[in-house]
């Protein structure tokens, strides 16, 4: 029962938010630059829907594992691996290189982790650290008309 209550619980929070986006104002086209200030969040309301209903069908169609006879209740709750504490550094690699670029602080987070949790084809590494970036640039500067902010990567775009 536990393995459904977070996934409605991210339902029933996105239905709210996305009924507080409807209240947005919308600006007139004339001065709009980009989208309306309600799609975006809007976009990502529906992408957490989207991945909660994802959740919703592996507990479903899965079975809780069984805690083995005879175990403590100490045993059962598993501790948390050094890989975590890495990953939880590594947001503090990010914040600290972000301000330089924010997609150079993505392409180093990106490759850090990866790396850290055990991979090591070439191509993978390349595909996050430089492939997801640039996507996630173009698809926001190109598609959404976002500029953001400049850096040592964008200052090679804006000019």
């Amino acid at each position: 029962m536990s393995r459904f209550i977070v996934p409605f619980g991210l339902i029933v929070f996105c239905v709210l938010t996305y009924w507080q986006t409807t209240q947005f104002d919308r600006v007139p086209p004339i001065l709009l630059r980009g989208m309306q200030p309600a799609d975006f969040p809007q976009l990502v309301l529906f992408l957490i829907v989207s991945l909660s209903a994802v959740l919703l069908y592996q507990a479903w169609h899965s079975n809780p594992p069984e805690p083995e006879v005879g175990a403590e209740p100490d045993d059962i709750t598993p501790t948390m691996s050094p890989n975590v504490w890495k990953t939880m550094g590594l947001f503090i690699v990010f914040a600290v290189v972000a301000p330089v670029d924010l997609f150079l602080g993505l392409g180093v987070f990106g490759l850090c982790l990866t790396v850290l949790w055990g991979e090591r084809r070439i191509w993978t590494l390349m595909l996050v650290a430089v492939i997801a970036p640039l996507l996630i640039f173009l698809l926001f500067d190109q598609v959404f008309e976002i500029r953001f902010p400049r850096g040592l990567l964008t200052n090679l775009w804006y000019g």
